[in-house]
This record gives C-alpha cells, structure tokens and sequence, in this order.
C-alpha cells in the first residue's frame, strides 16, 4: 500500500483480537522507530515500556477507565518522560556523540556548555512540557509506522498516571508516563473497523502560499 492507504486504513482500534500477538519482528520495528524518531536537541527525553505481561495490563485497565484496549492488545506501549534533564544528562548525549561520530571535544564544547545553560535556566515544569511535547511526536511516528506495517493501534490519553507510575514503578527510575499505545490486531466485529474516516476536505484544513 502507499502511505496514503496505510493511513486510509488505518484508525483509532477500539476492540482488539486478544488471541493475535504481534511477532518479535513487528515489535522490534517498533522498537526501533520510536529510538530514530527526531527529539529537540537529539536528548531523547521519553523512555518506552514495553508491557506484554496479560496479567499487569489486565491491573492497568482499572486506570484506564476501564477501556479494554489496554488488556485485549497484543502489547501496551507506555510513553514516559523523565522528570528533569539534568546536566548529567546532556553531557551523557555529547560523550556519546563523541564515541559514535569520532569527533575531538573542541568540536562540540561550545555547544555542550550553551545547552547545559539552556537547561539550567530552565524550571521543571518547562522541561517537563518539553519532554511531553516530544512524547507526542513520538506518538504520531509510531502510529504511522503502524499503520505501514499493518499493526493496529490506539493512542490514549484517558488513564490516571499517577496509578500506572505507581503500578509500574516509574518515580523510581525518575519517570512519569504521558501516553498509553496498545498495539496488536483489530477485532473481526470491531464495528469501528469498517466506518468511513470523517476529516475536513484538503481546502479547509491546507493554507497554500504560492507565489
């Protein structure tokens, strides 16, 4: 298919096969777009838990107000972002980037020590709002790379965080979760499978500026 038919095809999974389960390949695919999707200044402030233990997504359904989604998938992807980006942090992307491209640390110490500042001048709600911004562009790479690989998704917003970083023991790893992703294969009497997109005509959502 084009991408334009994936996304055709593709919509928002209200009811999965709970006996279908993605191969090792598909969630490795996954895996890896999620690590390659672009972050502000290459930080990667957003860690992904990978959950396809039935029990624990069966106890998430209660703070999930009760969506089935959660359970039924064939996996639970959880997007979290880390409490603070520390100077610690930063220099850890530069060392890597050093040992990855082989470059001098004359090449890069400038721009190290202006984002360690950047950073410092900033409070933790600001990055906080900054890793969160980033967790939803993460979303939306992954639900195109879904809809490619024919892997059916819903992304959610309706659970109670503070009950899932309890549950999955975030705070201990100074992580809060953002974004729940269940992912596996439609139901065959998912009766939402079959329905017509419902999007605005190209001339009321495209502005063109042409010359």
């Amino acid at each position: 298919m084009s991408i334009i038919n994936s996304l055709e095809w593709r919509y928002a999974t209200k009811k999965f096969n709970p006996s279908k389960k993605l191969s090792n390949q598909q969630i490795n695919t996954l895996k890896n777009a999620f690590n390659l999707t672009a972050t502000s200044f290459g930080l990667q402030p957003v860690k992904m838990v990978v959950i396809s233990d039935k029990e624990l997504q069966e106890k998430i359904v209660e703070h999930s107000y009760y969506q089935r989604q959660v359970a039924d998938a064939s996996h639970l992807l959880v997007l979290c972002i880390k409490n603070d980006i520390t100077s610690k942090d930063i220099n850890a992307y530069f060392d890597l980037e050093k040992k990855v491209r082989n470059v001098d640390e004359s090449v890069i110490a400038r721009f190290r020590e202006q984002l360690i500042n950047i950073f410092q001048k900033k409070s933790i709600e600001e990055k906080q709002l900054s890793a969160k911004q980033q967790a939803y562009l993460i979303l939306g790479n992954l639900l195109t790379v879904c809809a490619v690989e024919k892997i059916d998704a819903c992304p959610m917003e309706g659970f109670i965080p503070e009950k899932i970083d309890k549950l999955l023991n975030l705070k201990e790893q100074n992580l809060k979760s953002v974004l729940l992703l269940p992912v596996g294969f439609r139901a065959d009497d998912d009766i939402m499978s079959e329905m017509k997109k419902v999007r605005k005509p190209l001339n009321e959502t495209i502005i063109e500026i042409i010359k």
